[in-house]
């Protein structure tokens, strides 16, 4: 492949203005994977052309064998910028590419994996936003959409899945072919094909016909959990279907959870996850949750991204706020997840916040010139803060009219693309509302409004204080009225409020003595509290009587801290208060992870010790009770420190993953012994149980140890994607700064090469393995300016000055202390 070139708007444009694609024959031979690293695809193309003699291309990474147009050859060999041109088009075209592909290993399109634990070996495929072409001839872009016919030859003892389900299957010397079934209309981005020894698991309900697979030595644990998997899934479908009033389509829907995968992805009929999400001990409950919400969120991409797509990828941020803002509503609806919306502001809120506050920011819909930039922008606005945006379109118009936007939506564009406007006339419709103002504000522009509760004389007013260069946005929000009495804070007025500008006065709770802006979080803001209330949030914050309640209480705190008006000191104050009452489980653990985080790279080194105490003190409290024994224990093994905390973490660690954590923490204060490592990775039953001991290993501060971690992560790519943020956890540890500063350095020499195996790869290097400490005076300039290089690409470069953004709020904390 020689100098493969990113698709533009505008080629896109006119190449669909050209072309349009009946169907795509596609025969991928993986037999040549179950021993080396050559796959094999034939894509027939038949499509038609509204000017003949007209010339476009075909996009392919592959190194062509043979290309036949209209039965005329075209040139063999790497396609110049991984584009074949194809001249004379006639009305009616068939195109036939034969290509190979044997960069396998690097998740790029086509990743073949090797079980370490017993040498079977498993292929995924996974296509978005263009790499398709990498696997196969395409027209790689959303809005030329057509009918997939799949054929697939592998080894007789593998199971092979894509998107239409059930197969024909035919065996002749030890070679299976799988004939499936056309697909309905599809973008290139969202075909799949599965392949391996996978176990597979399946149950009916509700007439839907559904399956779980994994790799073998995964097994016993997915039928732990395969109920649970089973149960969400029957729910998700039957809730979707009768909100959208258009049941899935497809009789059968299948889950598969492969290795070295990063994250999921929703393929139509066929979702590929990360098997990290079935866990190696039997999870917790923020873990259970999370994997309910992923396993919603890309459920509603069958109705919001595969039924109906965008026909580019500026409304890319649309497909994946959706499907976040789709999953909290679907989760506390329909599972027993009924606090979801406050998991999601623990995890979620700290991180959007962040993104829309770096000099990244960036407006939630913006002009995306060609594909690599919208690489760029899976981040946390498109995610949390695009999905915080549509629950406040949901509050500014009501949920019963945003339901019936939705089903005339997915009614009127169903299998064909739209673009933003298409949803926000549905809205404006149901409504009655007119949302240009709405659309323009929130969309349009980037950075988060402070909203500031004030006491004055005649009563209490609410100042919208936008980022410099733009008015306030509209905000329709609640403002929680609370007393203070003997058995805590009672609310006696909930205040609606609609911000249109700077100044919005408020209509009672003048006689309350703690005001709660955002009540119930309906809006995306950063809140600075009245003086009075400021101080019980942070004094007494657990007392509130909800769990968004209570989790708002740490957010303005946590973005306080984040904005410089707070120390790490008086966050930690405030969050061992909450969490000493909280008894929602949705929170314990994600609030758990901020007060780590603050503990550990938020203060001063001289109160460093102190703080990660405090927190590990809390946690050895909560580890009393059964319901919150994991989440603390996993804080404890963060966070401890003193003799008596590393005894009570040794005590209690008695699970694997719980063992290896507190090897990782001995390993880190340097009191690690590889005998005991050597011990658990020969018990532990984990196929991968190495990365934990690498992980450990990273932890040591010695310069062996360091070397043979970067060499893994970075030379070699042997730690996967979905793994790297533990692994950048362990190995940039805040008491190794000297040890780690070549590292830093070799981080900023990397850049270039940090993109160069696809956005995954891209996004975890730059961002889950970035330093978060480490480097001399200057660094952090010399690493933004760095990251500016034209051989860097946008995802890596987004990802960079997003997170140097993070640490020099950090170094500006551990100043104040």
């Amino acid at each position: 492949m020689s100098n493969p070139r990113s698709l533009t708007q505008e080629e896109a444009r006119e190449r669909a203005a050209l072309i349009e694609v009946q169907r795509y024959d596609l025969e991928l031979d993986m037999t040549g994977l179950a021993s080396g690293d050559e796959l094999r695809a034939t894509s027939t193309i038949t499509f038609s052309a509204t000017a003949s003699g007209a010339t476009t291309f075909v996009d392919c990474l592959g190194e062509v064998e043979e290309a036949v147009l209209n039965g005329k050859p075209l040139a063999n060999g790497s396609p110049p910028h991984g584009r074949i041109e194809l001249p004379d088009l006639e009305p009616d075209n068939v195109l036939v590419v034969r290509s190979v592909q044997c960069r396998t290993a690097e998740g790029q399109g086509v990743h073949r994996s090797v079980d370490p634990s017993d040498g079977e070996v498993y292929v995924w495929t996974s296509f978005e936003p263009d790499d398709a072409r990498v696997v196969f001839a395409c027209f790689d872009q959303p809005d030329l959409k057509a009918v997939f016919g799949i054929t697939v030859l592998g080894p007789e003892r593998w199971l092979v899945t894509s998107n239409s389900g059930h197969a024909s299957i035919s065996t002749v010397d030890g070679v299976s072919t799988w004939v499936y079934a056309d697909t309905p209309p599809l973008s290139t981005y969202v075909p799949v094909v599965n392949a391996g020894p996978f176990v597979e698991l399946r149950s009916t309900r509700n007439g839907y016909d559904l399956g779980l697979f994994v790799r073998r030595s995964l097994a016993p644990m997915l039928e732990r959990d395969a109920e649970e998997l089973f149960d969400l899934t029957a729910r998700g479908l039957a809730f979707y279907g009768d909100q959208f009033a258009l049941p899935f389509p497809q009789s059968r829907y299948d889950q598969v959870f492969a290795p070295e995968f990063g994250g999921a992805m929703e393929n139509y009929g066929c979702v590929t996850w990360s098997d990290r999400f079935i866990h190696r001990d039997p999870p917790s409950y923020a873990e259970r949750e999370l994997r309910a919400l992923v396993l919603l969120h890309e459920m509603a991409h069958m109705w919001f991204g595969d039924m109906v797509t965008m026909r580019w990828w500026d409304d890319l941020w649309l497909n994946e706020a959706f499907a976040e803002w789709a999953c909290g509503w679907a989760g506390e609806a329909c599972t027993e997840f009924t606090d979801a919306w406050a998991g999601i502001l623990a995890t979620d809120w700290p991180w959007a916040y962040a993104a829309d506050c770096a000099p990244t920011t960036h407006p939630i819909r913006q002009e995306i010139a060609d594909v690599a930039t919208a690489a760029a922008t899976f981040d946390a606005i498109t995610y949390p803060k695009g999905a915080a945006v549509l629950k406040q379109l949901v509050a500014f118009v009501g949920e019963d009219a945003f339901v019936q936007a939705l089903r005339n939506y997915f009614r009127n564009h169903a299998w064909a693309n739209t673009t933003l406007d298409d949803l926000v006339g549905e809205v404006a419709s149901a409504s009655g509302r007119d949302l240009s103002g709405w659309v323009k504000g929130w969309l349009e522009t980037s950075g988060t409004d402070r909203l500031t509760l004030e006491r004055q004389d005649d009563g209490l007013t609410l100042v919208a204080t936008p980022p410099a260069g733009r008015a306030p946005l509209p905000h329709r929000l609640r403002i929680g009225a609370y007393t203070d009495g003997d058995d805590g804070f009672t609310l006696v007025e909930t205040l609606s409020v609609e911000v249109t500008g700077v100044e919005t006065k408020i209509d009672g709770g003048s006689n309350a003595d703690l005001m709660l802006v955002n009540d119930d979080d309906l809006t995306f803001a950063s809140v600075q509290p009245d003086p009075a209330s400021l101080e019980l949030l942070l004094s007494r914050g657990g007392e509130l009587p909800t769990a968004v309640g209570r989790t708002l209480a740490l957010t303005t705190a946590w973005g306080l801290l984040y904005d410089g008006e707070l120390t790490a000191q008086q966050f930690v104050d405030c969050g061992v208060g909450v969490l000493t009452c909280e008894t929602t489980e949705s929170v314990i653990e994600p609030s758990l992870g901020l007060l780590v985080d603050t503990a550990d790279l938020w203060a001063a080194p001289s109160v460093r010790d102190r703080l990660l105490s405090q927190v590990a003190d809390l946690c050895i409290s909560l580890a009393d009770r059964s319901d919150r024994r994991l989440a603390a224990l996993r804080g404890l093994a963060q966070s401890a420190t003193t003799p008596a905390q590393l005894e009570a973490l040794s005590v209690h660690a008695t699970e694997p993953n719980l063992r290896w954590r507190r090897l990782i923490r001995l390993a880190e204060l340097d009191q690690f012994d590889e005998s005991d490592l050597e011990q658990l990775l020969a018990e532990d039953p984990d196929p991968d149980a190495w990365m934990n001991a690498a992980r450990a290993r990273a932890a040591m501060p010695s310069a062996e140890a360091k070397a043979q971690a970067w060499q893994a992560v970075v030379d070699d790519r042997k730690i996967p994607p979905d793994f790297l943020y533990e692994f950048g956890c362990a190995f940039w540890r805040p008491a190794q700064e000297d040890l780690l500063t070549p590292y830093a350095e070799k981080f900023l020499q990397s850049l270039p090469q940090f993109g160069d195996s696809g956005t995954m790869w891209g996004l975890s290097l730059a961002g889950a393995f970035h330093p978060a400490v480490g480097g001399e005076k200057g660094f952090l300039d010399r690493l933004s300016d760095a990251a500016g290089d034209d051989g860097v690409s946008p995802v890596v470069r987004q990802k960079v000055r997003e997170r140097n953004d993070r640490r020099r709020r950090r170094e500006i904390a551990r100043a104040r202390e």
